[in-house]
């Protein structure tokens, strides 16, 4: 079966992106890492093990975009919270293992991708816990077989993000990764 990242992004627009970074050095600034964190991103996790998708905000410039590479898949988020658009990207894949990242964690490797994938050998869900209580990796064996209380009632961005996913799939086989940070504020920068 194939395996499938799907990479979270947004259209690098000054005001779209990074507001909580943009508010610390400026939002043309932030947009300008934004675009560059991505760029780096894909081209340091591409690799023949798994395909990598990206599931792009807003959906109709998104999926037209000449900012992202030309030969990756793209899919719309569409609408609704983290939760309905993460729900909706993990449903849509192929069947196979799927994990998702947002495209702000500048620590991602593709030893972190490939150890998620074998977790979901054995694990019906995996997570990459973030510092602050979120989580910078999602990952599922099969959308379907999970809890369709997957990501009710999360506190996004929040340090109660991860345990309230968690807490929605209390009946699942679930493994933890390493603890990587995400970029939100110029503090997240520095460290």
């Amino acid at each position: 079966m194939q395996r499938t990242l799907v990479i979270m992004v947004k259209e690098p627009r000054p005001g779209r992106v990074k507001t909580r970074l943009g508010r610390d050095i400026g939002m043309v600034g932030a947009a300008w890492w934004f675009r560059h964190q991505t760029r780096s991103l894909i081209r340091r996790l591409r690799d023949p093990r798994w395909q990598i998708v990206l599931a792009v905000s807003p959906d109709r410039e998104g999926l037209t975009s000449s900012i992202w590479p030309a030969d990756l898949p793209r899919a719309a988020q569409g609408r609704g919270n983290l939760g309905d658009r993460m729900a909706r990207m993990l449903k849509g894949m192929p069947k196979g293992p799927v994990c998702l990242i947002g495209a702000d964690i500048p620590g991602i490797s593709r030893g972190h991708i490939a150890r998620a994938f074998k977790a979901l050998g054995s694990a019906q869900m995996v997570f990459g816990p973030a510092p602050d209580g979120g989580y910078w990796l999602v990952g599922a064996q099969r959308f379907g077989a999970l809890s369709p209380s997957l990501f009710r009632d999360v506190r996004w961005s929040t340090e109660h993000a991860l345990a309230d996913t968690l807490a929605s799939v209390s009946d699942t086989r679930v493994e933890m990764l390493d603890q990587l940070r995400d970029i939100d504020t110029v503090a997240d920068l520095k460290r």
